[in-house]
């Protein structure tokens, strides 16, 4: 009994793993004119993406996860980036998007930015990437400031992270999930955002502006 149990869970961890590995994207390759991209697999290229701009929108579908980011929308000192994000379909499994900030080095092996997600189940997360180590903010928590899907299996949230002298705030819709001292999170740099893998996102009105 015990081995069929065992060889069951075995079997169970499989069909996930399987299930989770990046999906082919047809028709990727290419960003938008000034965005560039980086991949978590380190790979160089970004076929498993495609990015379409839609008005002042971005439509991403993707197969590998990744962040994108104009190295124009670099700031210091006290500055806001926000955007509104819409999963146009429920996704196999609870994968997540949202706005990074303070990049620096993301050509490079020391790549460090701080990140703020959400996913699908109505949790958020933050977190930081610093070379090949992800530090934990905030791990995964509920908010009943995300808005989950609706009938149709579209979720819209508009994220923001404001910087200010002293404290970094993270809102979802308006209201703040979190605010943490400047001192425990990548503030000076390269603001974008992420779209991890096997999702379908449209991205509006992304901004960096100063505060």
């Amino acid at each position: 009994m015990l081995g069929s149990v065992v060889l069951a869970a075995t079997s169970l961890f499989a069909q996930q793993h399987q299930a989770d590995h990046d999906k082919p994207v047809a028709g990727g390759g290419t960003l938008p004119a000034g965005w560039k991209g980086r991949l978590d697999s380190g790979g160089a290229s970004l076929a498993g993406v495609k990015v379409t701009p839609i008005g002042g929108a971005l439509h991403f579908v993707s197969g590998a996860a990744g962040i994108y980011y104009r190295p124009t929308d670099a700031q210091t000192g006290a500055y806001a980036a926000a955007g509104t994000f819409t999963q146009m379909e429920p996704a196999a499994h609870p994968e997540a998007y949202g706005i990074f900030i303070g990049g620096a080095d993301l050509d490079g092996p020391n790549q460090k930015y701080t990140y703020f997600l959400v996913r699908q189940d109505g949790k958020y997360l933050i977190k930081r990437r610093a070379g090949s180590s992800t530090p934990t903010i905030a791990d995964w928590t509920d908010s009943s400031a995300i808005h989950k899907p609706d009938p149709s299996g579209k979720m819209r949230n508009t994220l923001a992270v404001e910087v200010g002298r002293d404290k970094v705030r993270f809102l979802v819709n308006g209201a703040e999930v979190l605010s943490t001292d400047n001192s425990k999170v990548d503030t000076a740099g390269i603001a974008g955002v992420r779209v991890n893998h096997n999702l379908n996102v449209n991205i509006e009105g992304f901004t960096v502006k100063p505060r």
